[in-house]
């Protein structure tokens, strides 16, 4: 299944992510688990966890130095979170 496309990430502490997509949907990730490692052990730095940003065309995330999490899971084992009504 191809996952919508991301429109923004926000870092929030401690250590998720809230993930809106074009669909209008809004999920809370956490990254906590995979913060292990030579590879994702910077993100346990509060500074550089906070530079996440969405890969152009929304089809991910990415963090400076290369860390991302496969869009599939960000969709697939992100929680809902409700949206609220824009009136």
């Amino acid at each position: 299944m191809l996952q919508p496309r991301i429109l923004s990430v926000e870092p929030i502490s401690p250590k998720k992510l809230k993930i809106v997509y074009e669909t209008g949907e809004q999920k809370l990730f956490d990254v906590a688990p995979y913060i292990e490692g030579s590879w994702y052990g910077e993100l346990k730095e509060d500074s550089y966890f906070n530079s996440v940003r969405v890969l152009p065309g929304g089809t991910g995330i990415e963090w400076k130095n290369g860390q991302d999490i496969a869009p599939h899971e960000l969709y697939e084992q992100g929680i809902n979170l409700p949206v609220r009504p824009s009136w």
